[in-house]
């Protein structure tokens, strides 16, 4: 974030938007990869279902949703 931003009040708010839409990512993340794997079979009888690139994509949006909480949670 530029300085401008980092010292003030819209700065605290924008790093809580961050962890907020990392943590949700995350969690959307890790459903999909149990989904894709059979692990959580909830809801049943969706197209994710066992179906293993799901699991792929939950990866891919975990190391995103990763990286989007170290962004929020670094020092200024």
């Amino acid at each position: 974030m530029p300085n401008y931003v980092r010292n003030t009040a819209l700065g605290g708010i924008m790093k809580t938007l961050f962890l907020v839409a990392g943590i949700l990512m995350l969690v959307y993340a890790l459903h999909w990869i149990g989904q894709g794997t059979g692990i959580v079979p909830w809801p049943a009888g969706t197209v994710m279902d066992n179906n293993i690139a799901f699991a792929y994509y939950g990866v891919g949006l975990a190391v995103i949703a990763l990286g989007v909480i170290w962004y929020a949670r670094r020092k200024t």
